[in-house]
């Protein structure tokens, strides 16, 4: 993958990711300032994306920790690079429901 085209897939990402919060329902806000991304619950906690260019991976800080994620080309989607490999949207999802204290479900059809 080349860098224009990682920066093509996170930017799709991280639109998608606030898309699917707007869809979602849950009292999440959100801002994006030079293509990081920052959901902010209503208890003061937040959850930060950044693109790593160089290195090709996002990355996911929230209250369980740092979370590094490669794009998987052939399935096209986003894993963890550690532990058990989770799915991005299932890791947000999961990580989500914890900071918000309700279930709170980010499902994205398509990057």
């Amino acid at each position: 993958m080349t860098e224009s085209e990682f920066v093509e897939i996170a930017d799709n990402t991280i639109e998608a990711i606030q898309q699917a919060i707007d869809e979602c329902g849950a009292d999440i806000d959100y801002d994006e300032i030079g293509g990081v991304l920052t959901l902010e619950f209503e208890n003061g906690s937040k959850i930060i994306f950044s693109k790593q260019t160089q290195i090709k991976q996002l990355w996911m800080a929230a209250k369980a920790g740092g979370f590094h994620f490669d794009y998987d080309e052939a399935s096209e989607q986003w894993y963890c690079d550690s532990g058990s490999n989770e799915e991005l949207y299932a890791m947000l999802s999961w990580l989500a429901s914890e900071q918000a204290g309700e279930l709170v479900d980010i499902r994205v059809a398509e990057i």
